[in-house]
């Protein structure tokens, strides 16, 4: 059995071995063991869902395949936020002045709303 399906649910859930869930995914699995599994995923709605997702996978050989593309697609989203991160941080650096100015305009709007508001009704 592929390593990297043996390893799907490593870090989730301590409580589920995970070549009983292979044996489980693979109909090799019965008795006592069977509903004690179904169980926990009754009681677990990550472990029912991972389960569910795994079933949809009509060949287990493509799994490796499966497991590099989404890898490839969640590293491209990570950059793309990092990037954004980035540039935020370098506009801050870049013109501190500006948004010093800002605040100091919002807060002479507040004080000039605190003293009218003083001065009618007081």
């Amino acid at each position: 059995m592929n390593k990297d399906l043996l390893n799907i649910l490593a870090n989730s859930n301590k409580d589920i071995d995970n070549q009983q869930l292979m044996d489980y995914l693979s109909g090799k699995l019965s008795g006592e063991a069977l509903h004690e599994l179904e169980r926990s995923m009754a009681g677990d709605e990550f472990l029912n869902d991972a389960v569910e997702g795994l079933q949809q996978v009509k060949n287990p050989r493509n799994m490796q395949s499966y497991v590099e593309e989404l890898n490839a697609a969640m590293q491209k989203s990570l950059e793309k936020k990092k990037k954004r991160r980035h540039r935020l941080r370098n506009r801050l650096k870049d013109e501190p002045w500006t948004y010093l100015a800002i605040v100091v305009v919002v807060a002479l709007c507040i004080v000039a709303y605190v003293v009218i508001r003083q001065i009618l009704h007081g």
